[in-house]
């Protein structure tokens, strides 16, 4: 099963479940995915079953909506500060080789660049037994809920930014209990958006990289992430695709177990705060970046999986400079 939120033309917003791929069926007595997660976590109750108690007779028009612009993140907070967007990265099978050739440059005198090494770390770590604990991945943060395009919607890159290119993920939902336990709720696909240009400068700017916006769904996937995904990236510029490529994901194609990722994130008090909203992107080895490619202003992005339903799509927008002006009292 997988949910979409939305918001009808007086612009309330609703929570919905995808019955095929033209049509929805709106959810009673909630109108947000959060809502309908904190009845199924206090009833003990999985999303699924707490969806299908609650679907009407209506049915609406899925490609309407979209068309519209109505759609919305699969998960959203009423204040975006309780929502966190986090990553890991270099959790992909195929995720090394272009990693370490943006490196080589700061890397010339050592045998391995530090990108292998962690690499190589999750190969040999990264999926532990049960029970015991992995490598640590590459972690960062990416912001709050405030950086989240909406499905459709346009995906800013701000003045200073030397690019703003794709990263196809998948990003697992969580929402924290009443007893500061993560719970996830269900996986969407993603676009993980980054400024590869400046992480090339040198590894150490990776941090600074992450600190752009992203997109996620429409669709939310409730229930087991398939072990094995298959995805098709896309660049857009003028109408015409002028790049594709496929990519793989699930833990068959990953150095990482998600438990071992979901530990090494949710292990720290930080991130257990009752009542937040956490987006974690798992990773990627596609970039348009890896190939070359340069992105303009204009330009679209889109990424599928069939198990997550409709692509994502968005439009690279490049922000006007903002002053910066620092105030003392």
């Amino acid at each position: 099963m997988r949910l979409v939120q939305f918001k009808d033309t007086a612009g309330a917003q609703h929570v919905a479940v995808v019955e095929d791929q033209d049509t929805l069926v709106p959810l009673t007595g909630v109108s947000t995915t959060r809502e309908l997660a904190g009845i199924a976590i206090t009833k003990g109750i999985t999303m699924i079953e707490a969806a299908k108690a609650r679907m009407g007779e209506e049915s609406l028009d899925y490609n309407a909506i979209a068309s519209e612009g109505r759609l919305l993140p699969p998960i959203t907070h009423a204040d975006p500060a309780h929502f966190l967007v986090t990553g890991t990265g270099l959790t992909h099978l195929g995720s090394a080789s272009a990693r370490a050739n943006m490196h080589k440059a700061d890397n010339k005198a050592a045998d391995e660049t530090d990108s292998m090494k962690m690499f190589r770390m999750g190969i040999e770590g990264g999926k532990p037994a049960a029970g015991e604990k992995g490598v640590q991945p590459e972690w960062f943060y990416k912001g709050d809920g405030s950086i989240v395009a909406n499905p459709g919607g346009e995906i800013p890159s701000p003045s200073f930014a030397l690019d703003g290119s794709e990263e196809p993920e998948i990003a697992a939902i969580y929402i924290i209990d009443q007893n500061g336990d993560p719970v996830r709720i269900g996986f969407a696909i993603g676009n993980e958006f980054s400024d590869h240009v400046m992480e090339r400068q040198n590894y150490l700017y990776l941090a600074h990289s992450k600190l752009r916006a992203c997109a996620m769904g429409p669709e939310l996937l409730l229930g087991d992430l398939p072990s094995h995904v298959e995805g098709m990236s896309r660049l857009y510029r003028d109408g015409k695709v002028i790049w594709e490529k496929p990519f793989l994901s699930g833990e068959d194609n990953m150095s990482h177990s998600l438990a071992n990722l979901e530990y090494h994130h949710f292990k720290y008090d930080l991130f257990r705060r009752p009542g937040d909203v956490h987006a974690h992107f798992f990773g990627t080895a596609t970039l348009s970046f890896a190939d070359g490619i340069a992105t303009q202003d204009g330009d679209e992005f889109e990424i599928e999986a069939a198990p997550f339903g409709r692509a994502i799509r968005n439009r690279l927008t490049v922000q006007a400079e903002r002053p910066l002006v620092i105030k003392t009292i």
